[in-house]
């Protein structure tokens, strides 16, 4: 019978030892072997002070008082124990018994159970606070997860979404997480429309993968309301801070048109070499904008840049400004003479607009500057070397000037080594948008408007539009209107655009006023207005070249240049 009670006790799980009522140990199992490293015929027969150093069975004898779920420690564990005294017939103690087990690994389990609630909790806590919505989906595409900032974006909330197919929030588009769970790919840059306010955004997705098993999807979805915000105020923030140099980049020219695109492109390649480039187009087309990114893109970006409209500086003025001269070359001449402006832009770029208004005479000189690379002032016969790029325009058919002879074909072919064409506005009307909405911002920041949008009919007339002028019309036309605007507006209509003053395709047969312009009593307005609608008229029939129209006018190239700046055309 003792040996089937030893069998038993030596197949628990639990260590047990018992002591009679002298602290003998008279029971020692196979459990209590393996946690203390002692055999058990080592053991029985002696005090069990001498088997357990730190034992409180004799206390437990002395008290008669049961200790239940202490933890001890022993050896190099830790073990849980239940110590009770054994009773006689009489209630008397006849000894004292000790069950114990091993919970070092039940220690380390709830450890890391407590890690990973504390991982799970910063987890939760961190996809809560990020600005950007987060949805996550089991690997059926059903909706397990969602933050704040989703229900912000979308006005779902945990009941709507959770349990709910991962199509449930979308108003326009595929879904991202679909697209995840078949491929077991990311996706990414999807435009969508979600949420009940069918909200512009970009979603991103990317597989939830645990031992090499897809689970589900994760996703997160920005805000294009928030992010085109944030570029307008940049493009306003751009507007103030540009300095009084080269103020434009590539990045501030509108055009997205495959004419537009190939100009662009031409131009960016330009800027990497050194070569002398010429832009041709209409007026007001963009020509000193492109020149100011050519310079930025270049290796001369630190550099001067030194804009000089060659139309603008009287004949008799032009050359000293150009080269400079020596004090006392000629009558009023500044006492120590002044640097030109080929010097001043000496190791940066010099851009000459309107380069076919130059005399033969400049020409020849300019032309010298070009092959020798240096420059002599007015009154000196000591040349000086200089290092300029030089970037020209013009609107004016060059090779029709070089038959006429007014312009040097050695010099043409000087400047012509990079010819980049700029297209008028009416042959890339695609890019007329995003032209208006860049204007609008602009003169937001200008006149202290808050304009957003404009209205589809004030567009299509926009559109319908040639645009003799090219984009300084249509900047002049757009800040015209936003002048109309009231403070508190923030859609632009018809109603604030003023009338296009000349829309008619016959030049010839028909001059239009628009009664609206004209302000009654106001004789100078009035006047201004004709002037300014029949110079356009006249422009319009030239296809934008100011050299015919001038002629046309009867007047010089130079009167025709202050009749468009007073005139602001």
């Amino acid at each position: 019978m003792r040996r089937d009670i030893q069998k038993i006790l030596d197949s628990t799980h639990d260590a047990m030892i018992a002591v009679d009522s002298d602290g003998i140990v008279t029971i020692f199992n196979r459990s209590a072997e393996k946690l203390t490293g002692q055999k058990a015929s080592d053991v029985i027969g002696k005090s069990v002070e001498t088997v357990i150093e730190n034992t409180r069975l004799p206390i437990i004898l002395k008290t008669g008082k049961s200790e239940l779920n202490q933890q001890q420690p022993l050896n190099n564990i830790t073990i849980i124990t239940n110590r009770m005294p054994v009773l006689g017939d009489e209630g008397e103690i006849i000894g004292a018994i000790a069950v114990f087990r091993d919970i070092t690994e039940l220690i380390d389990l709830a450890e890391r159970i407590t890690d990973l609630s504390e991982v799970r909790e910063t987890l939760e806590a961190t996809i809560n606070a990020t600005q950007d919505a987060i949805s996550v989906v089991d690997s059926k595409g059903i909706g397990i997860l969602i933050n704040p900032a989703y229900t912000r974006m979308t006005g779902y909330t945990e009941n709507d979404v959770i349990g709910k197919d991962c199509t449930f929030d979308l108003a326009e588009g595929d879904s991202v997480h679909k697209e995840v769970l078949k491929s077991g790919k990311p996706v990414k840059g999807k435009r969508l429309k979600v949420g009940l306010m069918k909200k512009d955004v970009i979603a991103e997705a990317a597989p939830i993968i645990v031992k090499g098993v897809l689970k589900g999807s994760v996703a997160i979805i920005h805000d294009l309301t928030e992010i085109n915000a944030i570029y307008e105020r940049l493009d306003q923030a751009k507007q103030i801070i540009r300095n009084l140099e080269a103020k434009y980049t590539f990045d501030d020219i509108i055009g997205k048109s495959e004419i537009m695109i190939n100009a662009i492109e031409k131009a960016k390649i330009a800027a990497e070499t050194p070569a002398t480039v010429i832009i041709r187009g209409e007026s007001g087309t963009g020509k000193e904008l492109f020149a100011h990114a050519i310079h930025n893109a270049s290796n001369r970006r630190y550099s001067q840049f030194v804009r000089v409209n060659c139309a603008a500086i009287s004949e008799n003025l032009l050359e000293s400004e150009l080269f400079g001269y020596e004090e006392g070359a000629f009558t009023g001449a500044s006492k120590g003479g002044k640097i030109g402006l080929f010097e001043k832009a000496n190791g940066g770029t010099i851009f000459l607009d309107e380069i076919a208004e130059l005399s033969l005479n400049t020409q020849a000189k300019l032309l010298r500057v070009i092959q020798e690379k240096e420059i002599l002032k007015v009154g000196s016969n000591k040349p000086k070397t200089i290092d300029v790029r030089i970037i020209s325009a013009t609107n004016v058919d060059l090779e029709k000037a070089i038959t006429d002879k007014r312009f040097r074909q050695d010099l043409y072919y000087r400047l012509n080594v990079v010819p980049i064409d700029i297209p008028a506005l009416r042959k890339h009307k695609t890019d007329i948008p995003a032209l208006v909405k860049h204007l609008i911002n602009k003169y937001n920041q200008e006149y202290g408007r808050n304009v957003s949008d404009i209205s589809t009919a004030a567009m299509e007339r926009i559109l319908a539009y040639d645009w003799i002028g090219n984009v300084r019309e249509l900047e002049n036309f757009i800040g015209r209107a936003m002048i109309n605007i009231k403070m508190h507006e923030h859609l632009m209509t018809l109603s604030h655009m003023p009338p296009i003053l000349y829309d008619d395709k016959d030049i010839e047969n028909k001059i239009e006023v628009i009664p609206t312009e004209i302000s009654n009593g106001n004789l100078d307005h009035n006047l201004q207005m004709f002037e300014k609608t029949f110079i356009l008229k006249v422009l319009e029939k030239h296809k934008g070249s100011r050299e015919d129209a001038a002629k046309t006018l009867g007047i010089s190239l130079r009167t025709l240049y202050y009749k468009l700046k007073k005139l602001e055309i």
